[in-house]
């Protein structure tokens, strides 16, 4: 694995009597996109911003490009990018306005008129930030976290508010910079987003990482997927189960709807068909789903609001 862009150990951030991160640890390896997902008041804006040197570690170690956010922070400057979620512009100044100021704060910054015409954002230069769309707003915070060709980009949450087309887009060009060697940390509530576009993904929980892999590991973590089909209700659940191998469970979730859950591959499904063609029965809307990485990051978080 690469060299840690991002190296965080036993890290430790307390307001008050609530303690948000407690001895967290996670790498993100250079020249790749790494996600950090959680659920609400998990811990992973406080790491983040840790991490972008927003804030002070109470305990634990942070190092990003080898060096202290805090006390680095005039030298990362040049060599980071940050995309806040609330945009962190001047409200009444125009878009390309202040994306050429981004771009003159760097020695080899990106075309400013291409990569306004790469987000969408060529019609809009000049309008006011406060008088952008909220979709324009994400994609002009975008532009002045990339403009400045960094090694390194915090994303916190790039496409919330943003039509299919727009999310598209910045999808394709995170995988650009990636595969220029540019190293991305995304936080996002889009499950297939991460999935789509992560090479590593940490899951936070409580302030701590439950689970780190690519995203192909964690939704291959536990049982694989589930093959569903519709046939006559009351069928012998208990005798199929029989038929199939150790470890796979059968449900009839509702009547004449049935569910079987395991290690999804062509022999459980053929040992599923030919169960009941030995019974005489017909299996109507067979759907195999595999598992994803949303399904293991509820299994893990939780599947209801906290």
């Amino acid at each position: 694995m690469n060299q840690a862009a991002v190296h965080v150990r036993d890290l430790v951030m307390r307001y008050g009597d609530v303690t948000a991160v407690e001895g967290l640890s996670l790498d993100v390896p250079t020249g790749s996109i790494t996600s950090v997902l959680g659920p609400n008041g998990a811990g992973k804006t406080t790491t983040v911003e840790t991490c972008e040197g927003f804030r002070t570690p109470q305990a634990g170690t942070v190092r990003v490009l080898g060096l202290d956010p805090r006390a680095d922070a005039a030298a990362l400057r040049p060599r980071v990018g940050v995309m806040l979620q609330s945009g962190g512009a001047w409200t009444g100044s125009r878009a390309q306005e202040m994306l050429h100021h981004m771009a003159s704060l760097h020695a080899h910054p990106l075309d400013v008129a291409a990569l306004m015409d790469r987000l969408g954002l060529g019609s809009c230069g000049r309008t006011a930030y406060r008088r952008l769309s909220g979709g324009q707003q994400q994609r002009l915070g975008l532009a002045m976290a990339v403009v400045g060709r960094p090694e390194l980009v915090f994303l916190d949450e790039p496409t919330a508010g943003l039509d299919p087309q727009s999310r598209r887009a910045t999808w394709d060009l995170l995988a650009e910079l990636r595969d220029s060697g540019v190293t991305v940390v995304l936080t996002t509530h889009f499950m297939d987003e991460a999935e789509a576009l992560s090479d590593l993904v940490h899951i936070v929980d409580a302030g701590r990482v439950i689970a780190s892999g690519s995203p192909a590991e964690l939704a291959e973590t536990g049982a694989q997927g589930t093959i569903g089909f519709t046939a006559p209700p009351g069928l012998d659940v208990a005798s199929l189960m029989l038929a199939l191998p150790h470890g796979t469970k059968v449900e009839e979730s509702e009547p004449g709807r049935y569910v079987v859950d395991g290690d999804v591959d062509p022999e459980l499904l053929a040992a599923v068909t030919a169960w009941c063609a030995t019974e005489g029965i017909l299996p109507e809307t067979v759907l195999v789903q595999r598992r994803t990485l949303e399904d293991h990051f509820l299994d893990l978080t939780g599947r209801t609001l906290r």
